[in-house]
Formats: structure tokens, sequence, C-alpha cells
């Protein structure tokens, strides 16, 4: 936190924390710490795998940022005094990227009611151009499979267990998980489609509003870099986690245009009918990710009141979702 750690001048040192992660924020860039944390689908307990991850947080998020993320750095002590880059043996690396600012960010454009069809045209045509490019082939393949997609979910209700009859009760959280399963079984032959019509691809992982910069240009940063899973997988769930979002701040309508829009431009009209389906499963884990916070330490107590409340509502919608995609199926 102290500015004369840092070889660049700056004013001042702002801290962001999510589960997961340090975010140093100076007067021109920001630098991400990885915590030493072991969630179960992601293990960054070790100096060697934070050092790892970090590299790959470099390396997949230029794809789409390549003028934002700069360069991976060591975080050393010498003669008591630490450093960014500086002499010494390595305690820990960071992530080195462009500010970006911050009033131009996707969430908050959108709640200053000023987000419009034309940002969303020049998102549609970033992506479109990125799922094109974007890696695929037989071992991502796998990723498409419905026993891989069942375990992806099926995780995701094992971990959250505990939280039924909290943030979410029994009936909402048996509803989500039948319509999931439900699906899965029903709809296999499309699943099987969208893997032969090479729709599975290295996505994004985590496109949310928050992770889109509208500025100058579109910038799309932050994707998955710590598990093959959850950025493996049908360009559907990719889309469908923007979507779920747009419909979690009440732009609905946005909501669709994107998807249409989206779906027309890759010549893929089956992605509409995952819609339901991956927006239930996307909410579903921005919910369970809301709940993590809501029991992090670290964070204030007003802080995990808010992430209570924001994992109620996320279980909510998925619901939404589950019941709306179980009327389409019937």
């Amino acid at each position: 936190m102290e500015p004369a750690a840092y070889d660049e001048p700056t004013s001042a040192v702002h801290l962001i924390q999510t589960h997961i992660s340090w975010v140093f924020i100076t007067d021109h860039f920001a630098y991400k710490v990885k915590k030493p944390v072991d969630l179960g689908f992601l293990n960054f307990t070790t100096l060697r795998r934070r050092h790892h991850y970090v590299h790959e947080e470099l390396i997949l998020n230029r794809r789409l940022c390549p003028d934002i993320y700069l360069e991976v750095l060591p975080i050393t002590v010498h003669h008591g005094q630490v450093r960014l880059g500086g002499q010494g043996h390595p305690v820990e690396y960071a992530l080195k990227m462009v500010r970006l600012p911050q009033e131009r960010m996707m969430d908050e454009v959108a709640d200053r009611g000023e987000l419009r069809r034309e940002h969303l045209d020049r998102i549609i045509e970033r992506l479109a151009r990125f799922y094109a490019q974007a890696a695929t082939g037989p071992r991502i393949n796998k990723f498409g499979e419905p026993a891989v997609i069942a375990y992806n979910h099926e995780e995701n209700f094992s971990r959250t267990a505990d939280l039924v009859g909290d943030l979410l009760s029994p009936e909402l959280f048996e509803r989500i998980r039948a319509f999931a399963r439900n699906f899965l079984r029903d709809h296999r032959a499309l699943f099987l489609q969208r893997i032969r019509e090479g729709r599975i691809r290295d996505c994004h992982g985590d496109l949310h509003m928050k992770n889109i910069c509208l500025a100058d240009g579109v910038y799309i940063f932050d994707c998955i870099e710590f598990n093959h899973r959850f950025r493996y997988g049908d360009v559907a769930a990719d889309v469908d986690f923007l979507a779920m979002d747009l419909d979690f701040h009440g732009f609905k309508d946005l909501s669709r245009y994107l998807v249409e829009r989206l779906a027309q431009a890759c010549g893929d009209p089956e992605l509409l009918m995952m819609l339901d389906f991956y927006k239930c499963y996307r909410a579903y884990v921005r919910g369970k990710i809301a709940a993590f916070s809501a029991r992090d330490p670290e964070l204030a107590p007003e802080v995990r009141a808010q992430a209570r409340q924001t994992a109620r509502d996320y279980f909510l919608l998925a619901g939404e979702y589950a019941e709306a995609g179980a009327r389409w199926a019937a």
C-alpha cells in the first residue's frame, strides 16, 4: 500500500479485494496479487502455483486486451523494503495492467442509464471475432460433453448444499437442480450436436459487465485462468453469462438483443435453445461466488451483508430461469 514500493510515481494506492485476489490501484496502473486460497475449483496455496497462474492470466487475457495486460513482476524485499520488480528474492508476484477508467465500466455505464444497443453492437463484433478465432479441437471438445457439463453443475450443488435454508430455500434448490438434470438428460442430442458443429471453444469464462470497459475501445478483461473446465465450453455458456448479468441489472431487452444478434453474427441459431439452461447455471455460479464473499473474514461486515443479499438475488434469478426453461422444455 506504500506508493514508494512502485517504480512509477503515484499519489496514492487503493486496494480492491475479491475472494481470490488483491488488486492494488495506482494513478496509472493496476497490480493483481493472488490470495493463497484453496476453494476446491482453484488452488493458489503455494508461491509456485500463484506464479504459474499469474502468467496464465497474462497470456490468456492478451487475446482480448493485448494493450492492457503488460507483464508479471516479482514482489521483493530488500533491506526491509518491499518493491514491485525490485532486487532480492521474490516473495510474491503481481500482474501489471493499464488502469482502465472506472466510470466507463459497463456496469457503471448501465447504472447511469447510458447503456445503448450501440455499445452492445461493439461488444458483439468483438466477441464474434474472438469466438471464431478461439482454440477448439478434441481436447477442448471434451468439455462440451454432457457428462462434464453435469459434473460442473453437480459440483456447484454440492459446494452450496450448506447454504440451503439460509441463502436459498430447499424448494428453490431442488427446482434448480431438477431443471439442470432434466435438461441435460432430455437434450443430450443437442449438446452432442454443439460439439460436432465446433461450438466448444477456449472462451472467456467470466463474461459479465464488471469485466467489460466501454472506453475508446471495447476492453473485455479478467478471463478465467485457473481452471480449464470454467473456460473451455460452449460459446452459448459464455454469451449467456453476459445476458444473465444484463437481466440481473434490469436490462432484459438489451439481454435479448445481445443474444439474438450474437447468434446471428456467429451463424448459430441453436444458441437460443440453450438460453435458459446456461443463464440458470451462470446465475447460480454468481450466487455461489457472492456466498463465498459473504463468508470472507477479510471483508468489512457491511460488505459481507451486501454479498449475502446479492447471493439470495442471484439464486432467485436462477430459479426464474429454471422455471422458464422447464416450461419451454415441456
